[in-house]
């Protein structure tokens, strides 16, 4: 083994000891912290600490588990917002040790502390809370369950217009951060626990075969030299990206996209990010028709952002090779299990899989 590789091994057995540790520490002591461990839990004196804010009383409205345990709480006190959305950790333990694995939770709730203020298009943050002993976490949000936003899903395509929204929303993003990526934020390809992905491609791909008719055995390539290719995808320069903006995770309010479930924060190309989203977020007929039209608007909205003038042929270079990230996230996701639910994972994997080869490249 390399020196590299030995490093990187010897990271991932420490994240992973981190992780298993933050959960069973929680199991042992976690009635004795500060944060709670179910939503009912979500007090006025707990939330007026986190907020900064004299809250009186707290109801819950409803929820919902996937990554993490959600609910809208309905709030009264002095100066705060009649309804807040707020995110805690997921009551399985398997669960959480996915998140751990994916540092979901210390992401976010950074991210929203750090970052957040410098951007647009997202909930409004009211609060965080973040106990690295234990890996609990509260997170307070905008309510958007209202009127005034519509939700998309990845059960159904973006338009060409709201996909377009999108890709403006993001090269906002990546204009306020190009080159200048805070130093906790790494590339998919360069944490260590990018060694896994491999294996969890392997072991996704044959539980799918088992149960559905998609045609796995043709990402074997991909699978086998996973860490190869995605370390090319994710050369320089760099920006943050918000890592996981597939359907599920935009919001339209008056017109104009926004980005939820900050989690999957990342430094990398945005070629990775476009990829992702566009072949996740639209049919493959809309898709193949509009793609080159959709990375035109992003790089004008780039540049008028304060961000460079991208290169029109390197970028749709670049994007065609990171079309891997469309195939790897919901081939995990469906073959895993219990992250989202199963039917959506699946929907999205067999929506990707006719663009994939035995090689890096893809029918486009």
């Amino acid at each position: 083994m390399s020196e590299t590789a030995s490093r990187v091994a010897i990271g991932l057995a420490a994240h992973l000891g981190r992780g298993v540790q933050r959960v069973a520490t929680d199991l042992i002591v976690g009635r004795m912290r500060a944060l709670p461990r179910t939503v009912e839990e979500l007090d006025a004196p707990l939330l007026s600490r986190i907020m900064g804010r004299a809250v009186t009383s707290v109801a819950v409205i409803g929820g919902d588990a996937g990554t993490s345990s959600r609910a809208r709480l309905a709030l009264t006190g002095d100066g705060v917002p009649d309804s807040v959305f707020v995110k805690i950790p997921a009551r399985t333990i398997a669960t959480r040790l996915m998140g751990e694995l994916g540092r979901l939770a210390e992401t976010e709730t950074r991210f929203y502390r750090e970052l957040s203020p410098h951007l647009c298009g997202l909930p409004r943050c009211y609060g965080t809370a973040f106990d690295g002993l234990t890996g609990r976490y509260v997170l307070v949000l905008e309510d958007l369950g209202d009127d005034r936003c519509a939700f998309a899903d990845t059960l159904h395509p973006l338009t060409v217009q709201q996909a377009s929204s999108v890709v403006e929303r993001l090269a906002l993003l990546h204009a306020r951060f190009w080159e200048r990526v805070p130093g906790w934020a790494y590339t998919a390809s360069g944490d260590s626990t990018s060694l896994l992905t491999g294996p969890l491609l392997k072991i996704s791909a044959r539980r799918i075969a088992e149960t559905t008719d998609i045609p796995v055995e043709d990402g074997r390539f991909i699978d086998d030299n996973y860490r190869v290719v995605a370390r090319l995808i994710d050369e320089p320069p760099h920006t943050v990206m918000h890592g996981d903006a597939h359907p599920g995770n935009v919001y339209f309010r008056d017109g104009q996209a926004g980005l939820l479930d900050w989690q999957a924060v990342r430094r990398g190309h945005p070629s990775r990010e476009l990829a992702y989203t566009l072949v996740t977020g639209m049919t493959t007929g809309d898709r193949q028709r509009h793609e080159r039209d959709l990375l035109d608007n992003y790089r004008r909205a780039l540049a008028a952002a304060g961000g460079p003038l991208l290169d029109r042929d390197e970028l749709w270079d670049r994007y065609r090779m990171a079309a891997l990230y469309a195939y790897v996230a919901p081939l995990i996701t469906a073959g895993i299990g219990g992250m989202q639910d199963d039917e959506i994972a699946l929907e999205a994997c067999a929506g990707v899989w006719p663009l994939s080869t035995t090689s890096t490249r893809w029918h486009f």
